[in-house]
């Protein structure tokens, strides 16, 4: 590699650095410069006349258009923002050719058509009979299409076709004046083109008040994030300290339940050992009242279950329950 070769190298600028985004926006007639997507260049001349193609799902979120393609073109930059014209919509081919079975008949048609502002739109309607149907009968079927679509263009704007031709009303209205003439199982307009741009309408929302109200939502959906945050955290302060005080109480009886260890050999107090010169009679009797006097809840705590049982039963006493609970009966 010679010098030359590697002065150029070194000169020559990295062309993504100086790349920005751009935000793609709808018309502002009929959907108010909605945003539907975003593209990268270096000037404004580069994104002038760039065509984005989106489905019809991803612009309105019903799914059930999911395989229609709207196009939008790029006729206008104002700052970081593309403003785009609705140029046409297309019908996947794969989706149409599911609709065409045996034994249906396909009548197409092309209809050119001039809106009160002055667009030049081509239209396709497609319809999809029942059964198969005779020439006549899609001559006049195609006939009947024709007239309503020239006359629903003629008194409508082109913000208005585009209303009547992406929601449905158009096809609908074939659909009904058409059936009277042969069953049919569908009828789309499958195809539209703008030929010809007519004059634009000034009126509406602009650019600025469409930031501000952006800029609004963005906030409140901000506060109403920071509010939901706030109260989850507040719910699992709220529930972490329940389980702590439930955690408490369970150790506290738990403590109470405990069983106590059995005493060693050195803590059982040994009984006095009783005198010769005493009689049995009076030994028995003093030895009761002896252990009444020296048993005490400690001492008593101090046996083992059995041993308080045992007393319990030689007292007629219940042996039911804990330790505690025998002892209680025998202090009584």
């Amino acid at each position: 590699m010679s010098a030359k070769a590697r002065a150029a190298a070194r000169k020559q600028r990295d062309k993504w650095k100086n790349k920005r985004w751009f935000t793609i926006r709808a018309p502002r007639h009929p959907w108010n410069f909605k945003k539907i997507g975003e593209t990268i260049g270096e000037t404004d001349e580069h994104i002038m006349g760039r065509v984005y193609e989106m489905t019809q799902q991803e612009f309105s979120g019903d799914f059930t258009k999911m395989h229609v393609l709207l196009r939008f073109r790029v006729t206008d930059v104002v700052g970081q923002d593309a403003l785009t014209t609705f140029v046409g919509h297309a019908h996947q081919s794969d989706h149409t050719r599911r609709q065409i079975r045996r034994y249906r008949g396909k009548i197409d048609d092309v209809v050119d058509v001039v809106t009160t502002d002055g667009f030049l739109v081509r239209l396709k309607p497609l319809m999809i009979t029942e059964r198969r149907c005779q020439t006549s009968v899609k001559q006049a079927m195609r006939s009947k299409s024709a007239e309503i679509i020239r006359s629903t263009a003629a008194k409508s704007t082109y913000s208005k076709l585009q209303e009547a031709m992406l929601g449905g009303d158009l096809e609908t209205e074939i659909r009904n004046a058409v059936k009277a003439i042969y069953p049919c199982r569908n009828v789309v307009i499958r195809k539209s083109q703008l030929l010809q741009s007519g004059v634009t309408n000034e009126k509406g929302p602009t650019l600025d008040e469409i930031h501000a109200e952006e800029s609004r939502q963005d906030a409140e959906l901000k506060a109403k994030k920071a509010a939901a945050l706030a109260a989850a955290e507040e719910d699992d302060s709220t529930e972490e300290a329940g389980l702590l005080a439930a955690a408490e109480a369970m150790e506290s009886i738990s403590e109470k339940e405990e069983v106590v260890e059995a005493p060693s050999e050195e803590d059982v107090e040994a009984e006095p050992p009783a005198t010769e010169e005493a009689e049995p009679e009076a030994e028995e009797e003093a030895e009761p009242e002896a252990e009444e006097s020296s048993e005490t809840e400690s001492s008593l705590m101090k046996l083992k279950k059995d041993e308080l049982v045992e007393r319990a039963k030689a007292k007629g006493v219940a042996t039911s329950g804990t330790k505690a609970d025998i002892v209680a009966r025998l202090l009584e």
